[in-house]
């Protein structure tokens, strides 16, 4: 369709207007002067006084009913014990080595007691060799599933030239990832598209696993029968600040979401945890009111019934069409925890400080005989400055340890 030229001049002044809005957050400008924050050192933001750290003192397992492995949960048990649950992966062919390392720890210490089955996805054909080699890694069911094009392609309102250009700058502010456009894919699709795909609607839990992860401890109960019987929507191991740059207007656009919808607001909410502006006031302030927290999504256990609600899918619809998957680097980490700190009573949300985990550079490691492999209280073995990005304290002060 060729536009007429009034229509052509409205798109022209709408994409400069874009490009604008886009150099005025990521170009350093100098305002009028005004009083900010002292900036803090790498030592201010240390989690936990010495010793202080809860990882470090003496835990078990969660208090409460818990279901052991028995008979019941043998594979092709008649009456199994499993609830409608499934582990689940995102993955490429191309990571197949790593997926299987993933899988032999998660077997290794939890699964082969519960046989809960492995659904792998991907945005093309799983290769023979792929399928083959990770059946034989487990006892359990293995599934392969391609990802609906409608639910991977950029979706048509977003603009390509915008796009490109967003990114250029992006790229140009470091932001990790800006340029690749399938990471901007994955990141919808894990936000908003995952739970939708026919071979989960019969699965209320998932379990996500990823490539490259390690986890070291031995757990003993159902995890996801935990969730059920302690009416639990969420668990996390980690729980960090994200990078400001990558959600500059992730904050602005929830917040006009919930001027439309505040009866979706949840009274029992998280929203300190999400608007803390005393532990790294420099990140609420460059993401616009956010504090940048959130759970680390490569490992989450969680109801889909959430997910599913009308609250998250309106949330989700509100911000797809914002544009920030693309335009921005919105990743599901933080989308997933603004809407859980929003929209769900945070007593619902659990902290599995008894798994051990890993995935690079940072730890969730407990204080446990069940563990090997990881130092007790450690979270990274990387750059000391890494340990800034620990926001549990916030959960803790805002939320609580359980």
């Amino acid at each position: 369709m060729v536009l007429n030229r009034p229509a052509r001049a409205l798109a022209l002044a709408a994409l400069i207007m874009w490009f604008f809005f886009l150099y005025t957050i990521f170009t350093p400008s100098t305002p009028a002067p005004k009083k900010v924050p002292a900036k803090k050192t790498a030592n201010d933001h240390l989690s936990f006084p010495p010793g202080e750290d809860p990882m470090l003192a003496d835990f078990d397992e969660p208090a409460g009913i818990l279901h052991r492995t028995g008979p019941e949960y043998a594979p092709d048990a008649q009456n199994s014990a499993r609830i409608n649950a499934t582990l689940l992966s995102l993955v490429r062919n191309s990571e197949l080595n790593d997926m299987l390392r993933s899988m032999r720890d998660l077997e290794s210490t939890w699964n082969h007691k519960f046989n809960y089955p492995w659904m792998f996805f991907n945005d093309e054909e799983f290769s023979q060799e792929f399928k083959q080699k990770t059946q034989a890694e487990t006892k359990a069911k293995c599934s392969y599933h391609v990802v609906p094009p409608e639910h991977w392609d950029i979706p048509s309102w977003i603009n390509e030239d915008l796009y490109q250009e967003s990114a250029k700058i992006l790229a140009e502010n470091k932001v990790q990832y800006a340029d690749q456009k399938s990471y901007h894919q994955m990141c919808r699709w894990n936000s908003g598209m995952f739970y939708k795909h026919p071979a989960l609607q019969d699965f209320q839990y998932y379990w996500r696993v990823e490539p490259k992860v390690h986890f070291f401890c031995d757990i003993d109960y159902d995890v996801f029968r935990f969730m059920r019987d302690h009416n639990k929507t969420y668990g996390f191991t980690i729980n960090l600040f994200d990078d400001p740059k990558t959600v500059p207007t992730l904050w602005p656009e929830t917040t006009r979401f919930m001027a439309a919808h505040p009866e979706y607001i949840h009274p029992n909410n998280a929203q300190g945890w999400l608007t803390d502006a005393e532990h790294w006031p420099e990140h609420t302030q460059d993401a616009n009111g956010y504090s940048t927290c959130h759970f680390w999504s490569n490992f989450e256990i969680a109801d889909m019934t959430f997910w599913r609600s009308k609250v998250y899918e309106d949330y989700f619809n509100h911000l797809d069409r914002a544009g920030g998957f693309f335009y921005e680097r919105w990743g599901d980490a933080p989308v997933h925890s603004v809407a859980l700190g929003l929209f769900e009573d945070k007593n619902r949300i659990h902290w599995f400080r008894d798994i051990g985990y890993q995935h690079i550079p940072f730890f969730n490691c407990p204080k446990r005989g069940k563990c090997k492999g990881c130092v007790a209280g450690r979270f990274t073995d990387g750059e000391s400055w890494l340990n800034d990005n620990d926001c549990r304290p916030l959960w803790f002060k805002y939320a609580h340890m359980d």
